[in-house]
């Protein structure tokens, strides 16, 4: 018998889906922050986590293990020396195939053919497949790209709310509910961001949505320019010659409602999410 993995490791997550030869799902896992920025040491531990569950809830014996095909998707997977790493790296398995996460989501969302997505979470990057090539806009890291994201919500709510502190802009509910976080003192806000990382602003993703959705006039400032770096995304992706675009990420059922409707009739259905693309990566075809 042979089995496939699937990993995709992002910013925010590690998630892993195990099936065997005929496609049946007999192993998930699940862990925390896996992109090649956290280092590499940190990343094999979290992947090796991962994988682990995974194999541990199939019942794979050790031999069995040795039969898996994985495909792996990893956030800042282009970073010099990351693959060279990577390739390195032993998880006991027959073969292990390493791309990006937009790479792996982009396969899902349109089943291994042409076409393009728009990630929009922890961070943001366009993925076009176009006559079997591929090539990647934006995706250049926090906080000099990744617009329209969750990080750059959280940032800018948190720029703000800093604001709003020391009286350069009007409080509103949500520079409250931010400096909230960190008892209203700036110096804690401070000391919290010496450490942040983009999983960290883009905690307070989901808290600017809700304000601009309750009409929190900064909030809803926050968002609707988020929404037109998005806009601009998705022209872009199809003046580059895609003629299918996929929408994909955890801010993206949230965002999509503010975006133009002439916006939101160009963009397409997923075929598939993000772990089918790596499975796709690891040589699994679907029947």
């Amino acid at each position: 018998m042979t089995y496939f993995l699937g990993i995709d490791a992002g910013g925010s997550n590690c998630r892993a889906r195990l099936v065997d030869a005929a496609g049946a799902v007999i192993g998930h896992g699940k862990s925390g922050t896996a992109n090649a920025r956290i280092g590499m040491d940190a990343l094999y531990e979290t992947l090796l986590d991962t994988v682990d569950q995974a194999v541990a809830e199939a019942g794979l014996t050790i031999a069995q293990r040795a039969t898996i095909h994985a495909g792996m998707g990893i956030a800042g997977m282009t970073r010099p020396g990351v693959r060279e790493a990577l390739a390195e790296l032993d998880f006991g398995f027959a073969s292990a195939a390493y791309s990006t996460d937009a790479l792996i989501a982009n396969l899902g969302a349109h089943g291994g053919q042409d076409g393009a997505i728009l990630i929009i979470g922890t961070g943001s990057a366009a993925q076009v497949r176009l006559n079997g090539e591929d090539f990647t806009i934006g995706g250049y890291g926090f906080p000099i790209s990744d617009e329209g994201s969750g990080a750059a919500l959280g940032l800018s709510a948190m720029r703000h709310a800093l604001r709003a502190l020391d009286g350069r802009t009007r409080k509103t509910p949500l520079s409250a509910a931010v400096t909230e976080r960190f008892g209203h003192d700036t110096a804690q806000a401070i000391a919290w961001m010496d450490q942040a990382t983009p999983r960290d602003y883009g905690t307070f993703a989901p808290l600017v949505m809700d304000y601009a959705e309750a009409d929190d006039a900064i909030a809803r400032s926050i968002v609707e320019h988020a929404a037109g770096h998005i806009e601009r995304f998705i022209e872009t992706i199809f003046e580059r010659g895609a003629t299918r675009c996929t929408l994909v990420g955890g801010l993206a059922p949230r965002i999509s409602p503010w975006l133009r409707w002439r916006t939101v009739e160009r963009l397409s259905e997923p075929l598939g999410d993000s772990l089918d693309g790596a499975l796709r990566l690891a040589g699994f075809s679907p029947a």
